[in-house]
């Protein structure tokens, strides 16, 4: 258990017959967000899902939708723009775009049924300071697969 206090957020039903997100189990740090409308998602098409939601982030913070596991290993199922970002002065419905990745199988969403995680994260305001050089670093320029990924294997067999 984390010894901070928890961020109060104002959150708006704009469907009375939906409950308020919750955490699954004690320590989760997503809270599970439920699809408002039922739909079908056909294989390698998308799906915006609104979740019968509007919150009220204080300043400084901001939320980030992250697809669930479940979802993800089961059906196929992401977020397009994984994760999504929810900012502080937003104040219309959360919706989730679902992207059904399976080459074959559509997938069916019941209205309620858990489609997504809002995860709550405090967020840093940058100071941006324009420079002619960066300071050197141990990585330098290294891009992708720099630290032992895949492209560092690629000349393997």
């Amino acid at each position: 258990m984390s010894d901070e206090m928890p961020v109060e957020v104002l959150v708006q039903r704009l469907d009375p017959d939906l409950p308020i997100p919750s955490y699954a189990r004690a320590g989760d740090a997503g809270l599970d967000l439920l699809a408002r409308t039922a739909c079908e998602i056909a294989p390698g098409a998308r799906q915006s899902v609104p979740t019968g939601l509007a919150i009220a982030l204080p300043a400084g913070y901001a939320a980030f939708v992250h697809p669930r596991s479940g979802l993800a290993a089961r059906h196929g199922l992401t977020v397009l723009n994984a994760p999504g970002t929810v900012d502080a002065g937003y104040r219309g419905e959360v919706t989730v775009i679902l992207h059904n990745t399976d080459p074959a199988r559509s997938v069916r969403l019941d209205r309620g049924d858990r489609v997504a995680q809002l995860v709550i994260q405090r967020v840093a305001v940058a100071d941006l300071v324009e420079v002619t050089t960066l300071p050197a670093s141990e990585r330098g320029a290294g891009g992708f697969g720099s630290t032992g990924g895949v492209a560092a294997m690629e000349g393997q067999s």
